[in-house]
Order: C-alpha cells, then sequence, then structure tokens
C-alpha cells in the first residue's frame, strides 16, 4: 500500500474519486461508509440493503444530510443522482452493479445465497467485485474467481478481514524468501460448540450486536471459515479436521507450531490454525534454510530459531476495505483469492441431535456449525459445504451432534443460487 495515499490525493484533487457500492449497512458496512468519506479520492456512492433506513442510517451517521441522500429504485435514477453529487440509497442489492458510474461493489451482507447474487451481478456488468462476504467465498470463490478474470474484472477478498491480513504478512514473507510454515490467526472466545442466537442474546442485547452473528463467532464457524479462505489462497491445510487451537502468547508461537519430534504439536509443516490468546491478530510463522539470515533474525531480536513469528496485531474489519477497492480499481490486483479449485471446505456439523424430517437453518443458527477440513477428504466423506445449508435444507437421515451432515443426509433447496452455482463449480474443479 506504499503510495497509496498519494495515489488517492490525486484522484481528489483531479475530481475523479473512485465510486464505490456497498452492499449491506450492518456493522460492517455502516462503517466503512464513514471511513470512505474520511478519506481522499473515494466515494461511497451508493448503499444498498433490504432495510432502506439501515441504507440512511449509514449515511446520516457520517454527517451526510438528508437532502445529500436520494431514494432510488432503478439504475437510471442511480446515474441521475450520482451526476447530481447525491449519495444513493436502495433496497434493491442488485442494482448497485447496473449504474454505470460505479467502478467496483463491496458486497457486505454475511448472506451467502446473496453474495452468490450480487458477484454474478457484478461479473456480468464487469464491475469489480470485493467479497467480504468470506461465506459465499469458500463456497464458490474458485467458481467466481474463474468467471471474474473471463470478464476481465477483479474478484478478491478484503484487507481487514483477518483471511486478507494474515496474506499481507504470507506476501511480504514469501517475497523475503522467507520459507512459510504455518498461517494463523487469534481467536478472541474459547470455542462453544453449544453456542446458539439464544445462548447468546444477553450478551449479544449489550454489546449491540446480532445474536446469530456472535453465535457464529462463538461456535467456531467464522474462524473456520475464515481459515478456508486463507487456505484456498496458500494452499495450506489444517493439520487436524478443525486444526488445532491451542493456547498462547505470541512470543510462544514459534515453539508451539513446530513439528511433533521438534517438541511442537504439527504432524507437519504448511499447515492453518488459530490460537486461543492473541486475538485480534494473524501471524505467521517462517524460517530459512541459510546461517546468515539466522544469525541476522536473532540480532534482531526475532529469537532463537530455528523458527519465528511474524505478527500482526490488529485487523481493521471493513475499515480496511476501501484499499482493496483502491488497489482493484487503479492497479486491477486482488488482496486474496483462491488458487484455483478448493483446497479446504468448510464442512457441515451437527450442533445438535438431529432427526429425519428436520429443516436446518445454517450459520449462526441451532442445528450445525462449521469446522475446516481438507477438500479431498470432504470429497470422499461426501461432506455438505455450510454455506449450501439454509432454512429450506431438510434432513431426510438422523444425524448425532458432533457428526458431519453429508449429502446422504440432506435435500437441498435447489432453488438457492449458491446452491447451483456449486453444482456448476464442482463440475468444472
Amino acid at each position: 500500500m506504499l503510495g497509496m495515499n498519494r495515489r488517492l490525493a490525486e484522484l481528489e484533487e483531479n475530481g475523479t474519486p473512485i465510486q464505490a457500492a456497498i452492499i449491506g449497512a450492518g456493522q460492517m458496512g455502516t462503517g466503512m461508509v464513514s471511513q470512505m468519506l474520511a478519506m481522499k479520492g473515494m466515494r461511497p456512492a451508493v448503499v444498498a440493503d433490504i432495510n432502506i433506513e439501515s441504507a440512511r442510517k449509514a449515511f446520516l451517521n457520517a454527517n451526510i444530510t438528508e437532502d445529500q441522500i436520494a431514494v432510488v429504485e432503478t439504475a437510471e435514477e442511480g446515474m441521475q443522482a450520482i451526476e447530481e453529487g447525491k449519495f444513493v440509497i436502495t433496497s434493491d442489492a442488485m442494482l448497485a452493479a447496473k449504474i454505470p458510474q460505479i467502478d467496483a461493489v463491496v458486497e457486505a451482507t454475511g448472506v451467502p445465497d446473496v453474495g452468490a447474487h450480487v458477484a454474478m451481478d457484478c461479473i456480468f456488468e464487469k464491475k469489480n467485485i470485493i467479497m467480504m462476504n468470506v461465506e459465499a467465498d469458500v463456497t464458490i470463490g474458485p467458481l467466481l474467481k474463474k468467471l471474474a478474470d473471463n470478464a476481465g474484472v477483479v474478484y478478491t477478498g478484503s484487507h481487514g478481514d483477518e483471511p486478507g491480513a494474515v496474506m499481507e504478512l504470507y506476501d511480504f514473507a514469501t517475497a523475503l524468501g522467507y520459507d512459510v510454515r504455518v498461517v494463523g490467526k487469534g481467536k478472541n472466545n474459547k470455542l462453544d460448540f453449544n453456542a446458539n442466537p439464544d445462548s447468546v442474546l444477553e450478551e449479544a442485547t449489550r454489546r449491540g450486536v446480532n445474536p446469530k452473528m456472535l453465535a457464529c463467532f462463538k461456535d467456531g464457524t467464522k474462524t473456520m471459515v475464515e481459515m478456508t479462505a486463507m487456505s484456498n489462497a496458500t494452499g495450506f491445510l489444517a493439520d487436524v479436521r478443525g486444526a488445532h487451537g491451542p493456547s498462547g502468547t505470541v512470543e510462544e508461537l514459534p515453539g508451539i507450531f513446530q513439528l511433533k519430534e521438534e517438541g511442537g504439536i504439527l504432524n507437519g509443516y504448511g499447515k492453518i490454525d488459530f490460537v486461543n490468546g492473541v486475538a485480534p491478530g494473524v501471524f505467521v510463522i517462517v524460517s530459512s534454510p541459510l546461517k546468515e539470515v539466522h544469525r541476522e533474525m536473532h540480532y534482531l531480536s526475532m529469537g532463537d530459531g530455528p523458527n519465528y513469528v511474524l505478527y500482526r496485531p490488529y485487523h481493521l474489519c471493513s475499515l480496511e476495505t476501501p484499499l482493496t477497492v483502491a488497489r482493484a480499481v487503479l492497479d486491477h490486483e486482488p488482496t486474496i483469492v483462491p488458487l484455483g479449485g478448493p483446497v479446504s471446505e468448510c464442512v457441515t456439523v451437527a450442533k445438535i441431535d438431529l432427526k429425519a424430517g428436520q429443516m436446518l437453518d445454517g450459520i449462526g443458527g441451532y442445528t450445525v456449525y462449521g469446522t475446516i477440513e481438507s477438500a479431498v477428504i470432504a470429497k470422499q466423506e461426501k461432506a455438505v459445504p455450510l454455506g449450501l445449508i439454509n432454512r429450506k435444507t431438510k434432513l431426510i437421515r438422523d444425524v448425532k451432534k458432533g457428526e458431519l451432515v453429508t449429502y446422504d443426509d440432506i435435500e437441498l433447496d435447489t432453488n438457492s443460487f449458491i446452491v447451483q452455482l456449486r453444482q456448476l463449480q464442482d463440475q468444472l474443479f
């Protein structure tokens, strides 16, 4: 990102700011609107949310006045409003990609099926798409990346999200020639596989967050989704299903993430993991085959080796996303993307004993949670990616608590767009 501030300042001076659209005016989208308005060279021209008042509030909270906001129902109305210098709000998530002035669209709903629709609309309309919807990305990201490449637009994950933040460290380390052995992230609460919207309601109300969102953090699903995105971008795998998830400090990480015969916990290198105790940061464990590099790392107080930790103690979520927008528009480069076909999957696990005939719910709900597994094993075991599960998914066989939900256990909602796209991805990869 060196020099990006000067490039954006130049756009501001020339009166040609990047025009961005944000889909989803929840916590992430609302914060992003304010951050973009604080920047030079970028403008949150459109905000779409199924609740139009949430979109309006995103601008009002950023000190935009009512007379500067235009409610639109068509792309033509949106185009006209932007020409008049107004900020556009709409309840139609699919409208933003059709407005000519928009340079990039940020998908921030967190709903897999909505993310699939928005991403495909952007690709068809040749708009760069920034996918904060990691849940959709780990389900159909390889397909979306391929289609975006064919259309000549950028498909990318986001700066600020933990996968994007760890990718920054990974790219830095590999560019310098280090041997990257582990990539990982912190987790700021212990796993509670039983967490559901009811059990977290009091805490969610106190903190002002959505109970489903908090439940998916506590039951580990969000961490598993993020690690799956890291895996698909680096080729690294979880050492065991669900990863180890040890506790430790930053200083302890190089010793923890060694091979078992070296005194650590790993069966091999090239792994993804998470750690209780280093949140909200991300890290990579690196080494080198060269004595002089080890000598200088020791001199620089990086430890005794042979493994060292590079640690970023923060990730700013949606507040960093505008940098991905800028990179996509100005340099036509992504922040983080799948390598090709899936390397790992976030597969579905029964949260409770499930009975045939029961309807499932999905991410952050009462019936299932997600865990990371290699794509090869997931395919062998017919494990269902969690992003395909919705309230119209019917169980046709009993599944015990803690067991994988397989394709043989369910009837998928074949009218779901993401289910249809996943079927196409499975044929291609």
